[in-house]
């Protein structure tokens, strides 16, 4: 689950799930549901898999949704349809890719960057819980 929330000139994206597959996952929808709506759908242009390295699950979460936004800004492609396995040394995922037709979507914004600033992936009670500020 993933919601949005302001933060000054920039945007905020809070996710929250029971593990952290799950947690990936959604952060990556929140940041479509961010570009574009509605989200993607029809028939995927391809699949690509992304193998990330790293063991802080912070930089891990930045890098991901990095390297997603780095696709949608080259190709103009959108990430839908997410497969994601998180371990202790950095992610694999498998992702379903659907090219940008201004028909099927409409652009709600650009997102420049994932930023540093209030980074947070963390443990808690119910599950995991995610913050990135994305740069508009």
């Amino acid at each position: 689950m993933f919601e949005f929330f302001e933060h000054t000139a920039d945007l905020g994206l809070r996710v929250t799930a029971t593990d952290l597959d799950g947690l990936f996952r959604d952060a990556a929808a929140g940041l479509f549901a961010m570009i574009v709506e509605p989200p993607p759908h029809g028939r995927p242009a391809g699949r690509r898999v992304f193998e990330i390295q790293g063991d802080r699950r912070d930089f891990l979460m930045l890098d991901w949704l990095n390297e997603l936004l780095y696709v949608f800004d080259t190709e103009r492609l959108l990430s839908g349809e997410i497969e994601v396995a998180v371990n202790d040394l950095g992610l694999r995922a498998s992702v379903r890719c659907f090219a940008l037709d201004s028909g099927s979507y409409r652009l709600l914004r650009e997102v420049k960057a994932i930023t540093y600033h209030g980074l947070k992936v963390e443990r808690t009670d119910d599950g995991w819980l995610a913050e990135v500020i994305v740069d508009i």
